[in-house]
């Protein structure tokens, strides 16, 4: 197995000890704890991309577990967010729902030996909600910290619904010519 597989295996291997540290309270740390280990968790997300793309190590499993990586990592936390009540149940079902359609789409798709890549607005969404899922985490206090918070959710929930639009419009010939 190379070394970009491996990343994406430590990301979903991390899964579990984020949520443990976000929602628990174990010792007065965790947040933090959960913090760094979302950010290195996020930080093997564009490592093993590169990696791949520059060494030329692209591969089937690549392909499929890295998004299936990315998605769990960040519904894990949108999840914590609302039990945590940080963030609105409908804008996570919203997202986690775009996740699901592109997701479907892609995976139908790669069935016909089609492969969809990510558009530009998808990178940037998840961005977004990286940088958002950090700082909900961070839960620093005082009032321009909660508007910057509530500016990140929204930007995320408005580029989510952007970024679908965007691709489900780039690769409309697929839908309706019957492709897939």
């Amino acid at each position: 197995m190379n070394l970009p597989n491996r990343l994406t295996i430590l990301r979903i291997i991390l899964i579990p000890f984020f949520v443990f540290f976000l929602l628990t309270n174990y010792f007065e740390y965790s947040k933090w704890v959960a913090l760094i280990i979302f950010t290195v968790a996020s930080l093997t997300d564009m490592a093993d991309g590169k990696i791949a793309r520059k060494k030329k190590l692209v591969t089937n499993f690549g392909k499929f577990m890295d998004p299936v990586a990315d998605k769990l990592l960040v519904c894990s936390a949108l999840i914590c967010f609302v039990d945590m009540r940080r963030i609105p149940t409908w804008i996570v079902l919203i997202i986690i729902a775009r996740e699901f359609i592109v997701s479907g789409f892609r995976l139908v798709a790669s069935e016909q030996g089609v492969v969809l890549a990510a558009g530009i607005w998808g990178k940037f969404k998840t961005a977004t909600q990286m940088v958002m899922i950090i700082v909900l985490i961070a839960d620093l206090p005082g009032e321009p910290v909660y508007v910057i918070e509530q500016i990140l959710i929204y930007a995320s929930l408005v580029l989510t619904i952007f970024s679908m639009i965007d691709y489900l419009w780039t690769n409309r010939k697929l839908l309706l010519n019957g492709g897939i």
